[in-house]
């Protein structure tokens, strides 16, 4: 989160003491006709007031009555590959980042190029969603919420993420196989089907449906921009008050 720095509470109070100065000014010339009676009292008081409002904004800077902490939380998109779920968790962040909320992305791409030959069996994907749990818990004990995009075929693998993370939000993208294979620039559905991609969701190898997820969106039936709004909308309902 960020906090009020005092050189940014000095600058409010200038900005603030030039406009009531000014009005101060003002008035005292209207009532007594005398310009340097009038600068005289604007500067005394913008002296005085510049100071006080300091004060004033560190001593409720200290003070946590009236403050809600806003707890860090975990976006866990699942679904079949190509579903959708890099494009909307993409844009469901950039609202997000919008909110003024400390978050990271974290995308199953982009760690497997940090971490390579993970494989990609049951029991590879498993240890590898342990290492991604426990990357988010420290994350998290920096106040810090993440949107996380990966398949994640197996149920005892979201499990063990909703057990080591805070506020596990499960985000199940929904698409039929046949939608997603549609949307295979990348060919790896017909590879996966000539046997030149082994262990594949969806194709050799499970994809297990969440029994339970906070958010389903079905990308047969909405857009990208609308499966991001509604959860958003959810984010800002539950977590973001």
């Amino acid at each position: 989160m960020y906090r009020e720095t005092n050189k940014r509470s000095i600058v409010k109070g200038i900005s603030w003491r030039v406009v009531a100065t000014t009005t101060t000014i003002l008035i005292v010339y209207f009532f007594f006709d005398r310009l340097d009676l009038a600068i005289a009292a604007g500067m005394i008081e913008t002296v005085l007031k510049v100071g006080l409002y300091w004060a004033h904004e560190r001593a409720w800077f200290k003070i946590r009555w009236g403050k809600k902490k806003i707890e860090p939380f975990n976006l866990w998109f699942t679904g079949l590959p190509l579903s959708g779920k890099t494009t909307i968790a993409d844009k469901v962040y950039t609202e997000l980042e919008k909110l003024h909320i400390p978050i990271e992305r974290l995308d199953s791409k982009d760690i497997r190029d940090l971490i390579p030959n993970i494989g990609f069996t049951r029991e590879d994907r498993n240890r590898h969603m342990h290492r991604i749990g426990f990357l988010i818990q420290k994350l998290q004990k920096n106040a810090i919420s993440t949107v996380a995009t990966f398949v994640s075929p197996y149920k005892e693998s979201r499990k063990a993420i909703r057990d080591m993370v805070q506020n596990n939000i499960v985000v199940y993208v929904k698409a039929d196989i046949e939608t997603c294979k549609a949307r295979d620039y990348k060919g790896v559905y017909e590879k996966a089907m000539k046997g030149e991609l082994q262990n594949f969701s969806g194709v050799n190898d499970v994809y297990e449906e969440p029994q339970y997820a906070e958010v389903t969106v079905d990308t047969d039936k909405l857009s990208a921009d609308e499966a991001a709004a509604i959860i958003v909308n959810y984010v800002k309902k539950h977590y973001v008050k």
